[in-house]
Formats: C-alpha cells, structure tokens, sequence
C-alpha cells in the first residue's frame, strides 16, 4: 500500500515538474516571438508620403524646386497661386545676433535619412566644381564657341567651298579652341566622313583665316603656336619682339624655365626677364575657355538658394531665395465639394503645401546655424577666418537629423557680399592645431604657406623641409609630407620649379 501512493507521488512530482518546464518553455517562446516580432516591425517600417515629399522638396534647389511647384500646379486642378501672394516673398530674413537659433535648447527632431550622403542627388554640381574653391556666378553669355566663330566667318571672303572647310575646322576644335589633330589626318576624315574634297596644303589655307579670328591663339595646333599667335596680334605689347624671338627659337629653353639662360640669349637684363614673365602670364593658354566650350549650346548660370549680406556694422542678414515660386492656396471652388475625388486632389494639395512650409523652414534655421558657426568669415571675407565645421555641428545647433543637414548642404549655394559659394564648401574639417590647442584648418595652413612662398627669395626658393620648419615656427603642428600634398593642391611647383 505504501509502495503504491509513493509511486503515486513520485507520478504527480514528475507531471509537476513537466508542466514547471513547460510553462518556462513557453515563456520563452513568448518572449522569442515578441523579439521577432519588434524586430520584423523595425526592417518593415515605411516612411509615410507627407515624409516622402518633405525630403524630396529638401534636396531639390531652387531652381529645380520651381519646376516641380509648377509641374504640381499642372497636376492639380484645386491648386493655384495666392492673389495676395504672402508665401512668394523674395526675401524671407533673419538677423545674425548671439541670441539662440529658432529650436535651439529643445528636442530633437527625427528626420529621414538615406543609407549614406553619396545615395543623395545633385542637380547643379559638376565635374569643374571644387571642393575647396569659391564657385561663383557664371557670366550670362548664351553662345557657345562654335556659334562665335561661326559669326566671324562673315568678316572674311570665304568661297562656298572655303566656309565648308571652315565649318569643318571649326567643328574639330577641341573645347580649349585647339586644334590637336594633323590637317593631313583631317583632310582624310573629311573626304570619308564629310564628303569634302580637300588636302592638308588646302586646310592650312583656310587655317591661317581662323587664326585670324578672336579670341587670339584660336586655331592654334600647339601651345607654343598658341602663344605667339597672341604675341604677333599685339602689335602693342611691351618686350614683342623679344617674346617672339622666345616663343619661335628658344621655346624649349622657356618650357623648362631656363631664365637665367634665356636672359643672355635674349640679350637682356634678369629685370627685363622678370617683366617679360609677367607678360606671359598674361596670354590666355586655353583660347576657347574664354566663351564656354564648343560642345555647349548655353552656359548655366549658378541661381543662388540664400542670400546674405553683411552691412558696414557686422550685421549679417540671411534671406531664402524663393525665386519665381509662387504662394500656393487651396481654390475656393473646392469648398463644400463632397466628391471623392475632389477631396482627393484637396488633400493632396495641403500636403505639398505644408511640405513646402516646412522646406522653409528647415532650410532657413540650416542656414542660419551655418552663418551662427562660421560668423567670423560672413563678417570679413577672410576664407582664412572659416572654423572647422562638420555636419554633425550643424545638426546639433538646429536638432536636425545629420541626413537632413546633408540634404540642405548637397548642390545648394549662397549668395554673399564677398562672392557666391556652394554650401558644401562651409565645411571644413580639422587639419592640424595651433601650439595654442586651436584648431586649424586646411585653408589656414594653405594660406600661411601661400604667404610664405610669395616672400621667399627666388634666387633661392624654400624646399618642403624649409617650409615645414617656418609653418611650425608660426604655431602650426604640421609634418612636411601634408606641406607638400597642400603645394601640390595649389599648383605650387617644387622649389626648383620656382626658381628665376
């Protein structure tokens, strides 16, 4: 009998010990799930279209943003300009004080991001933009080279047959308005790809008559053609004909910057040698770079998004460029409409309309923050006065997300008293520091380093070691390898380049 409910209790011991497993087991799994669940919520999560819009509007600048209200106004029958206008002030400003910026001290503000800054458009940026050079306004000439050169050719007496070989010759310049192919080779193109009967002594001919046309050095085969072209046209210029005696005869010896040779062959003084440079330095190597490349039929010119003037008292006024965009307002044919599709095209227009506040709005406090932390430059001009400052310093005076600073940063450019840059080129990261423990940047050792060569001797130029030694003489902690990277990124030869 006791062996009977010992076996019994052993029994029930057992079920309750499984069913203790079983319940921790299924905690587990509970919170297994719960974990996979969050974290499946987390990869799926969208951003919704009113965010969407938001960072589209963001990136695009002002002249691309005029383009999409316009194209939205198309699209939307319910949406239309304001008659008062109130949204399409030209000017929306903001004085620089050391109160703080609008949002500064409060919370953060979750914005949208991309997965890096290089998955971010660029509508105005190109291949000749610097990342360390002042881009500024373009000039406002429509015509290309080739329609120049073409207007020219009525200034000649040309045969029918000479304005084709013209017209061919033309079209072969190159987008510095040279002429690097051989006439023979041209003549033979001609003929197969052209159609035109023609030889080389033929083209020389009619070559001559281009060379003729402005600017001067058009045409031209070689840089040393090039440059006595424009000497021989300047019947005026100081040391002519001694610059053509250099260009035509000792050429080589001028490549090679063999001055002190070239004074005695040239039978001249150092002084008159050194005044002879100054002239050369004055003719243009790339010709057709003066009126835009041949390949374009119009030059773009840079539409500032900011606008800021500083006055005589170091006030710093900062202003949206809104351009031609209209202010926007919901028609009030749509009031009392109870049709789907009305609402529909309704609410569609209050959401763009919001998004393009809240553009502004993001746009100017960025703005402002950059004018906040660079103050010094806005004031002077002086790029030596530019702080380091990264996107993360940014983001943390207006509470905005970095990708959002990144968005307002990326092909967007402001108009200042001193000239108009891109935005990107505010940012400047740390290049070394002072024996002070300031922070320095590029520009600033470029700067020192730029002044330093220009008072050197030029009998006796400063190596990269010497230079290093005077730059660490001025308080700059910085080692002969980034002297040199720094000369080089200027176009500062070695020193026995420099010599004269």
């Amino acid at each position: 009998m006791q062996s009977f409910f010992f076996e019994i209790n052993v029994g029930m011991m057992r079920e309750f010990s499984y069913l203790c497993r079983a319940k921790v087991m299924s905690q587990k799994n509970l919170q297994i799930q719960e974990q996979a669940q969050a974290q499946g919520q987390m990869q799926i999560q969208q951003m919704l279209p009113q965010q969407v819009l938001l960072v589209r509007l963001t990136e695009m600048p002002v002249e691309a943003l005029q383009h999409r209200v316009e194209l939205e106004c198309m699209e939307n029958p319910w949406l239309e300009a304001s008659p008062s206008n109130s949204l399409s002030e030209e000017r929306e400003d903001w004085q620089q004080e050391d109160s703080p910026l609008p949002g500064e001290g409060t919370g953060g503000e979750a914005v949208y991001d991309y997965r890096s800054e290089e998955d971010m458009p660029d509508f105005l940026m190109g291949a000749s933009h610097s990342n360390n050079a002042a881009e500024y306004m373009s000039y406002d000439d429509t015509l290309s080279l080739t329609d120049r050169l073409r207007e020219q050719m009525a200034d000649f007496e040309l045969t029918d047959h000479e304005k084709e070989l013209m017209e061919y010759l033309i079209g072969s310049l190159d987008e510095d308005g040279l002429l690097k192919k051989s006439l023979a080779i041209l003549a033979d193109e001609a003929e197969i790809y052209q159609g035109l009967n023609t030889s080389a002594e033929e083209l020389e001919k009619v070559l001559k008559v281009l060379q003729q046309f402005d600017p001067p050095g058009i045409g031209a085969r070689s840089l040393q053609e090039c440059l006595l072209i424009q000497v021989q046209r300047n019947e005026k210029l100081p040391y002519r004909d001694k610059l053509i005696l250099l260009f035509s005869k000792y050429f080589d010896d001028f490549i090679h910057k063999r001055w002190q040779q070239l004074s005695h062959k040239l039978n001249v003084s150092l002084w008159d040698t050194e005044q002879m440079q100054k002239e050369v330095l004055r003719l243009n190597p790339r010709p057709g770079g003066t009126l835009g490349a041949k390949t374009a039929d119009r030059t773009q010119t840079i539409q500032p998004d900011f606008l800021v003037d500083t006055d005589e008292d170091g006030t710093i006024t900062v202003t949206l460029a809104r351009g031609n965009q209209p202010s926007l307002v919901i028609s009030s044919d749509a009031d009392g409409q109870q049709d789907a599709f009305v609402r529909q095209y309704v609410e569609r227009g209050q959401m763009f309309i919001n998004a393009l506040q809240q553009r502004a709005e993001t746009m100017t406090r960025t703005m402002q923050a950059i004018v906040k932390l660079q103050k010094s430059f806005f004031q002077t001009g002086d790029e030596t006065r530019l702080r380091p400052m990264k996107l993360d310093d940014v983001a943390e005076v207006t509470c905005y997300d970095i990708s959002t600073i990144s968005r307002v940063a990326n092909s967007k450019y402001v108009e200042t008293t001193f000239g108009t840059y891109p935005l990107k080129w505010f940012f400047t990261h740390r290049a070394t520091q002072t024996n002070d423990g300031d922070d320095v940047t590029a520009r600033q050792v470029m700067a020192a380093l730029r002044r330093i060569i220009e008072q050197e001797d030029k009998q006796q130029p400063l190596s990269d070691e010497r230079l290093t030694q005077m730059l660490q003489a001025d308080g700059f902690n910085i080692a002969r390898r980034t002297v040199a990277k720094y000369r080089e990124q200027m176009g500062i030869p070695v020193a026995r380049m420099r010599k004269k």
